[in-house]
């Protein structure tokens, strides 16, 4: 048997945040859904699941048709089995990653991020399924007393902290 790797590079635009997971059930994209919308109901999303079995259609939900769209595109991309890809609007990952996280069906989230963002995919003869991700670029040193600065004063501009 053979595997075959391949980075798919993640496809939005530069502000936008992403999750990226993986869940098991047909229902996990209504589930994902109502968890997004319950918890911030001001959320713009498009969300886009790849079944596994069956049809093996990719489902698609959502309250932004741009959105969905970018959902539905990386999802293809990606191509990975039980894989879902979430874009959002008027939130933050940080809003909604818990509920995501309480779905039943949800098994992991591979990032959530509004970086630049590759998937590593591999495949076999079977299908794809995703080994992870590169999300942001690497580390170039170790903040200072600016940085320090820099960021509690960007958390205190955001909101996310007093």
């Amino acid at each position: 048997m053979e595997i075959k790797l391949e980075i798919v590079p993640v496809s939005k635009p530069d502000d936008l945040n992403v999750i990226i997971g993986q869940a098991h059930f047909i229902k996990t994209i209504e589930d994902l859904y109502e968890a997004l919308v319950n918890n911030v109901p001001s959320i713009k999303c498009g969300i886009a699941f790849c079944e596994a079995s069956g049809a093996t259609l990719i489902r698609v939900e959502g309250n932004d048709e741009e959105l969905k769209d970018i959902a539905v595109e990386n999802a293809k991309n990606i191509a990975a089995g039980h894989s879902f890809f979430i874009a959002l609007k008027d939130a933050y990952p940080i809003n909604v990653l818990n509920q995501i996280k309480m779905v039943p069906e949800v098994c992991r989230i591979f990032c959530a991020t509004a970086n630049c963002l590759e998937v590593i995919v591999a495949g076999t003869g079977q299908g794809r399924g995703i080994l992870g991700v590169i999300d942001g670029h690497s580390p170039q040193g170790v903040e200072d007393a600016a940085g320090v600065k820099w960021r509690k004063d960007l958390l205190r501009k955001i909101r996310y902290k007093l």
